[in-house]
């Protein structure tokens, strides 16, 4: 407990209704663009093949069939990640009604508000982290 002119200062045990409300509007922002992104990915992934090559050699169009088969793998790879990203950026909506929004996991402790900038989903302070992997 951190003390004030000897007086006892509770230590704050969740964040503030307007400090929620902060976060609550950088993670819509954030899953506004993710949701975009996810379906940018998702296009190119589904839109394959649209570079006909019927007329080209057959070795070209081996080759350029691998690059493609690849390329689609990495978007795919790319997709997957950004799925669970709007997963988590939704779960941390949740605990903002919930009012649970910004406490470690682990420690119990708020994480800081840096941290939740940077990372808006962390359910982990950095202390609940190196706790966690021990």
């Amino acid at each position: 407990m951190a003390t004030i002119n000897e007086e006892p200062v509770p230590e704050k045990v969740r964040y503030s209704d307007a400090e929620l409300q902060e976060f609550k509007e950088l993670i819509l922002e954030k899953l506004e663009k993710a949701r975009e992104d996810y379906k940018m990915l998702k296009g190119a992934i589904d839109h394959s093949g649209s570079n006909d090559t019927e007329d080209t050699s057959p070795s070209f169009k081996v080759l350029e069939e691998g690059v493609f088969s690849q390329a689609k793998e990495e978007a795919s790879q790319l997709a997957q990640r950004q799925y669970k990203f709007i997963q988590n950026l939704e779960a941390a909506l949740v605990r903002i009604e919930n009012k649970t929004y910004g406490i470690c996991r682990v420690t119990g402790k708020l994480i800081p508000k840096e941290r939740l900038k940077l990372v808006p989903h962390a359910t982990l302070s950095v202390e609940g982290k190196m706790l966690e992997n021990k």
